[in-house]
């Protein structure tokens, strides 16, 4: 009977995306055992540091550093990781396989809504993606910083008297905490992470019987998705510490569209633009898109930021 060493971090929320992932995967193999492995990163022994400090220590990523780390020893067969923590690049003898299905994409404020925020009210959020694109549409509010997991962070309305925080809705979708959703944040406004939604499913190139057995949950069309909002990341030379939000979807026709955004840490500055083209070449509509943002200015907003705290 095959057995196969599933990691990711002690997070709730990480446990539910490697049940998640694996519910299919123990119908379709009934014969095989997926054990799951609990991997503590940086990012989550450390919830004071801001995690540009934290991914400077590890020599990495703050939430992936430990656990790629883990794969390549073979201490572990494969690793679930929230796709847009993932750096763009993997390390020498690891691969990213198509993720299965994605949860909603959009960021969520909890504890109001936009429009019911009063002038100068406090919301929190560490991310400079989501910082930048509160103060461009509400330049009046006063964006604290947080970190942790969901729901401690969802906490922190209370215990911070915060009158809002901004989560991912798919993590708390897939905690089943929906009722503390106020508003879904619009697309055009308020672009995700590049691969927000999506599960990044980590592999060694070399391991090819746990490939074969993956790759019969992964979807095509969400492969393509995030693989050219990443690409597009890449080309900025960009992370999850840069104000870059990026949305691809599968046109009803095939084809893809892609939209993203860089917007500068106070809001006054925003370049955004969308490109459609072919589903079988992602990364050449990333790249293509990425061009034409830096042709617009992406490039000065970027260079003038700072690596800053995360979530």
């Amino acid at each position: 009977m095959p057995t196969f060493l599933v990691g990711s971090r002690a997070s709730n929320l990480a446990k539910a995306q490697v049940r998640e992932y694996l519910a299919p995967l123990r119908e379709r193999f009934p014969d095989t055992t997926f054990s799951h492995r609990v991997i503590l990163e940086g990012g989550d022994k450390d919830r004071r540091s801001l995690l540009s400090s934290v991914s400077a220590v590890s020599g990495g990523s703050a939430f992936s550093t430990e656990q790629e780390a883990a794969l390549v020893r073979g201490d572990v067969d494969v690793v679930i990781h929230s796709l847009k923590d993932l750096p763009t690049a993997n390390p020498d003898g690891l691969m990213l396989l198509p993720p299965p299905g994605r949860e909603d994409v959009r960021d969520a404020l909890c504890g109001s809504t936009l429009a019911g925020l009063r002038k100068g009210a406090r919301v929190g959020t560490g991310a400079p993606r989501r910082i930048a694109q509160l103060l461009a549409v509400r330049p009046d509010l006063e964006v604290v910083p947080i970190r942790g997991n969901v729901p401690p962070r969802l906490k922190k309305i209370e215990t911070m008297g915060l009158d809002a925080v901004v989560l991912a809705a798919a993590g708390l979708r897939r905690l089943g905490l929906e009722s503390a959703i106020g508003e879904l944040l619009p697309l055009d406004q308020f672009p995700p992470s590049p691969g927000q939604g999506a599960l990044g499913v980590q592999v060694r190139e070399d391991n090819q019987p746990i490939r074969d057995v993956l790759s019969t949950v992964g979807n095509a069309a969400v492969d393509a998705e995030v693989r050219a909002e990443r690409a597009l990341l890449a080309e900025l030379h960009g992370g999850c510490s840069v104000p870059v939000g990026a949305y691809a979807e599968t046109l009803p026709d095939g084809r893809l569209s892609l939209f993203a955004q860089v917007t500068s840490l106070d809001g006054q500055k925003r370049v955004s633009g969308s490109l459609t083209g072919p589903a079988s070449e992602p990364e050449k509509l990333g790249s293509a898109l990425a061009a034409e943002l830096v042709d617009q200015g992406a490039r000065s907003i970027l260079d003038g930021i700072r690596p800053a705290a995360v979530v």
